[in-house]
């Protein structure tokens, strides 16, 4: 009854039907590895921000084979020593602190080695204006601890691309830095002090934005590995109907039930 399966037109729609599903468990599998790493890089991120670890020199951890700020380092303890630049602070608005509306104070922080790291020394309530002082920062050599945070981009926890008035910064990242201040050798991303000084309130850890594993695009991924998956199981269902009904009209030549064409 199923020797028609070893005709040529059984054998290359079969091979076909196998290669579809080949191809659909393929894809299913790679959506599905591109969730995992998502949801690895949440675990990463979230264990850093629950445990940061050791504090370590910032030039320790963001060495010249490093430089860039990762899943594996935002969120770290670090330490950096230097001096206050007080003549350059910024104040970046439109940031959310335990679901009040405020700014933080940026004050970049000059290294011995001619290195400038940002330090967001604190965050206060409200929005500033043009006139807006910052609290003054320590003067001479000091030494802070905080978090290392990854660069903003566009968009993100109240960023934005510009249109500030002097003195204000829209998004904090290494390029917005130093399009913004002539100063050099920035270090990526931006400490947030653990001490912040009286007025200001500590920025804790920001997670960065679409790096937390568990965005929409990694329920995406999880969507399109489902989509796949049963891609592959309507082939093989098709494939199954269709040889079961071959076999039923096979099982009917035999026993003489063709249709009879006028």
């Amino acid at each position: 009854m199923y020797r028609f399966l070893l005709t040529p037109r059984w054998l290359s729609g079969t091979a076909l039907a196998v290669a579809a599903v080949a191809v659909c468990v393929w894809l299913g599998s790679w959506q599905l590895g591109r969730f995992e790493d998502r949801v690895s890089s949440h675990q990463e991120i979230s264990r850093a921000v629950t445990d940061s670890g050791t504090p370590r020199p910032l030039g320790e951890l963001l060495g010249a084979g490093r430089p860039e700020v990762t899943t594996d380092t935002v969120g770290r303890a670090v330490t950096v020593t230097g001096t206050f630049d007080q003549e350059h602070q910024l104040l970046v608005p439109n940031r959310v602190l335990d679901g009040r509306q405020g700014y933080y104070v940026l004050t970049p922080l000059r290294t011995p080695d001619d290195r400038t790291v940002a330090v967001v020394r604190g965050w206060a309530a409200g929005q500033p204006s043009p006139g807006t002082t910052p609290s003054a920062a320590p003067t001479g050599e000091v030494t802070v601890g905080g978090r290392l945070q990854a660069g903003e981009t566009s968009g993100s926890g109240g960023a934005v691309a510009g249109g500030l008035p002097e003195g204000q910064l829209g998004t904090i990242n290494r390029a917005a830095l130093v399009n913004k201040l002539a100063l050099d050798g920035w270090y990526d991303g931006w400490v947030s002090a653990d001490a912040a000084p009286e007025g200001l309130t500590p920025v804790p850890t920001v997670q960065p934005q679409g790096g937390d594993g568990l965005s929409l695009r990694a329920f995406q991924n999880l969507g399109y590995t489902l989509e796949w998956f049963v891609f592959g199981g309507f082939v093989v269902f098709m494939w199954f109907r269709l040889v079961r009904r071959e076999a039923e009209a096979e099982q009917d030549r035999a026993l003489g039930l063709d249709p009879v064409l006028d």
